[in-house]
């Protein structure tokens, strides 16, 4: 199949990323303004949107046609600050461009391959089957992308590869990978799961949560709001959510912005060494997101505290293309690569349509 120029949208729960890619090359971007940037490239024939949850039935790329919009309409609950908006701009997009091909591609489908032990909850029977409650998984168009570049970077086929891979972004999850399938990732049922985040908490004792709603504390929503938009990084702190704000902050004498990140470093480290119960052995860890990529103190802070890994400090902290940062010898190579989710959701959408 000759090479497509596809149109990438990639939405967060409050950012907007478009890219125009040709053969396997962004040609052009815009974040946010969607109707002056069809303007400017005028017709395509392909539009890949990166969906984050797709729930139980959407689970690899696919065309988009009105049951398909059903389904994603089913699976919005499930992740209420993203689903959303992909269906904001699907509407968009469709209208200014009725005559291209759209592609979903599930954050979730990466994670498809995670072994049923690794993905059910303990819970009772009757509610896992009424209501599908398991692990999803999420990131999973950035861990297919890093996986497959880590492989090229270290000359090794992919399928030979184990790797404990960290997406740490406003969103943050790490998984396990062994030879190229997903085998167990920190972020389960929906977004929230897992290390944390900017503004999310990650895990939380449920009990906690409970015990906040049973005494009346906080109302549903308030609670829900408190953990998506007022935790992480941004309610340790207290000032920001942005880790360069925060390294600076602290190399300043900011008590609250050195605690803040001291607690981030240490549940990455707890869910990489969680998710590496799922490998038999560990040929590299893997930084993505765009804190993986560009804040070296959190990836010195991560590899080294794992030691009990065979992991070791002393990273560059050069990032100017995708590579090995550890030193030389050391027994465990770490990887910095940058997380190209355009390339893959278009890749995932040829994919889909051939």
């Amino acid at each position: 199949m000759a090479e497509v120029t596809v149109l990438t949208v990639n939405p967060g729960s409050g950012s907007l990323r478009l890219h125009l890619v040709r053969d396997r090359e962004v040609v052009d971007s815009a974040d946010d303004d969607v109707e002056s940037f069809v303007d400017k490239i005028g017709a395509v024939g392909v539009v890949a949107h990166r969906l984050v949850h797709g729930g139980p039935d959407l689970v690899e790329p696919t065309l988009v046609t009105a049951a398909v919009r059903a389904t994603i309409a089913e699976a919005r609950s499930l992740a209420p600050e993203h689903v959303p908006n992909t269906e904001a701009l699907l509407d968009q997009l469709t209208s200014l461009l009725p005559d291209a091909k759209h592609v979903v591609c599930p954050d979730t489908a990466f994670h498809r391959t995670i072994p049923e032990v690794a993905r059910t909850y303990p819970l009772p029977a009757r509610w896992r089957a009424r209501w599908d409650l398991r692990r999803y998984g999420f990131h999973g168009l950035s861990f297919s992308w890093a996986a497959r570049r880590a492989a090229e970077v270290l000359r090794r086929p992919a399928e030979d590869l184990n790797l404990l891979v960290a997406h740490l972004s406003g969103g943050c999850s790490v998984t396990a990978v062994a030879r190229g399938r997903s085998v167990d990732t920190s972020m389960g049922f929906t977004p929230l799961e897992g290390t944390m985040m900017a503004k999310r908490s990650g895990s939380v004792d449920p009990g906690l949560l409970l015990w906040l709603l049973r005494e009346g504390k906080l109302s549903v929503d308030e609670l829900e709001d408190g953990l998506y938009h007022h935790s992480g990084l941004l309610g340790l702190s207290g000032t920001s959510d942005d880790t360069r704000d925060l390294v600076r902050d602290a190399r300043g004498g900011d008590v609250k912005a050195r605690f803040a990140l001291a607690v981030f470093e240490h549940r990455t480290r707890r869910e990489l060494a969680a998710v590496a119960a799922s490998l038999d052995r560990i040929d590299a860890l893997v930084f993505t997101g765009d804190i993986g990529w560009d804040q070296p103190e959190v990836a010195e802070a991560v590899a080294g505290g794992l030691g009990v890994l065979g992991l070791t400090g002393g990273l560059s902290r050069v990032r100017e293309e995708d590579a090995v940062i550890s030193p030389p010898g050391a027994p465990t190579p770490v990887l910095a690569i940058q997380s190209r989710e355009e390339l893959e959701l278009a890749r995932a959408a040829a994919g889909a349509l051939r």
